[in-house]
C-alpha cells in the first residue's frame, strides 16, 4: 500500500489523471467493444484500468498514459474471456423458468407430514397427564431432571421414573399403531 500523499503530490495526482487518463476513457471504451464483443462488463473493465493506472502512478511515472491505459484494459478483458471460458454464467431474465427443485413439499409429502404429526399427538394423548407433562418438558422443551423437579415439585428420581415410564408407554403405543398398520 502507498503511503499517503501530501496535498501538492495528491493535487499533481489529481490533475495526472484528469488530463492525462480520462480524457481517453470514451476511446477505450470504443476499443474494447471493438476489440472484445463478448466482454459484457466493458464499464467495469474501463473504470478498473483507470483505477489501476492511478494506483500505479501513485509509486511510480507513466510515461505513456494512453498506451498503458489501453495496455491494462487489453489484459483485464482477456482475463475476463479466460474466466468466462472457465466458469460461464449466462444471465438468465425469467427466474420462473429456470429447472429449480420446488421446496415446496408435494401433496404425498404433506400428507405424510399430517399423518405423522397426527399419530405422534395421538401417542402424548395416550399418556396420563402427569407423565405427558415431564416427557413434553424433557423431551421437547429440553429442560434437565432437576430444572423438571423443580417447576412440577417433584423429586429428581421420580422425574427420571416419570420419563422412563413415558417413553416406554409411548414405545408400546407406536408398536401397537405400526403393528395395526402392517397387518392392514
Amino acid at each position: 500500500m502507498s503511503p499517503p500523499l501530501s496535498s501538492s503530490a495528491e493535487a499533481t495526482a489529481h490533475r495526472w489523471f484528469h488530463d492525462e487518463v480520462q480524457p481517453h476513457t470514451p476511446a477505450l471504451r470504443a476499443y474494447l467493444h471493438r476489440a472484445f464483443p463478448h466482454v459484457c462488463d466493458v464499464d467495469d473493465i474501463v473504470q478498473e484500468s483507470c483505477l489501476r493506472a492511478w494506483r500505479f502512478r501513485l509509486d511510480a511515472p507513466v510515461q505513456h498514459p494512453k498506451s498503458f491505459l489501453f495496455q491494462i484494459a487489453r489484459h483485464l478483458a482477456l482475463d475476463w474471456i479466460r474466466h468466462d471460458r472457465v466458469s460461464p454464467f449466462a444471465a438468465v431474465t425469467d427466474l420462473a423458468a429456470l429447472p429449480v427443485a420446488d421446496p415446496m413439499p408435494t401433496g404425498f409429502e404433506s400428507a405424510a407430514v399430517r399423518d405423522e404429526l397426527e399419530l405422534l399427538i395421538a401417542a402424548f394423548d395416550s399418556l396420563p397427564p402427569r407423565l405427558r407433562e415431564v416427557i413434553l418438558l424433557r423431551k421437547i422443551d429440553g429442560l434437565s431432571q432437576k430444572e423438571i423437579a423443580a417447576r412440577l415439585d417433584l423429586s429428581e428420581l421420580t422425574v427420571q421414573v416419570h420419563v422412563v415410564r413415558g417413553l416406554r408407554r409411548l414405545e408400546e403405543f407406536f408398536r401397537s399403531r405400526l403393528g395395526d398398520l402392517s397387518a392392514r
